[in-house]
């Protein structure tokens, strides 16, 4: 999971930077929102490497 969340910011900087700065201007509802977004998208991962 860190080598996935690494590459972001090893390969594309300013673009990592500009998305955390958006993350940060986001209501507590859409960030849990996100999250459980991304809680799906690695849950289905997991499945289709099963």
């Amino acid at each position: 999971m860190l080598v996935l969340e690494g590459l972001l910011p090893l390969f594309l900087p300013q673009a990592w930077r500009e998305a955390f700065k958006r993350m940060i201007a986001l209501r507590d509802g859409q960030l849990r929102f996100f999250g459980l977004v991304s809680v799906i998208g690695g849950l289905g991962l997991i499945l289709l490497g099963m």
